[in-house]
């Protein structure tokens, strides 16, 4: 039984799997859009959510959480004096995934993840 086993393990080791989820937060938080599959940019979706909702908060131990995950502290100034204002009348849903053509070289399905400013 797979009850309440809902994390997707995208097909690697934890410690991979949480490298590639903290590299994807940053660069989305970056550019505030990227091209990803679709697995990968519902399972980024999260993270980038509660991010956000600690740049929303705002306080000292909010930016030491988001500065602990996000790798570059550049993102992480612009998280907290851009991102998290522009969300702060807004109770979630800040990540948007849309699906677009699969890629070419083996057809699996892909997505842009964007911020939904």
């Amino acid at each position: 039984m797979r009850h309440r086993k809902k994390i997707n393990l995208l097909g690697r080791p934890a410690d991979q799997r949480k490298a590639l989820l903290r590299s994807l937060t940053t660069e989305l938080l970056r550019h505030k859009q990227i091209t990803t599959t679709e697995t990968k940019a519902k399972a980024l979706r999260e993270t980038v959510e509660h991010m956000i909702t600690l740049a929303k908060r705002g306080d000292l131990h909010a930016r030491r959480q988001a500065e602990a995950y996000i790798l570059d502290k550049d993102v992480t100034k612009t998280l907290f004096a851009e991102i998290g204002p522009a969300f702060a009348n807004r109770n979630g849903g800040y990540v948007r995934v849309i699906k677009t053509l699969p890629r070419r070289g083996d057809a699996a399905p892909m997505a842009i993840a964007e911020l939904a400013l």
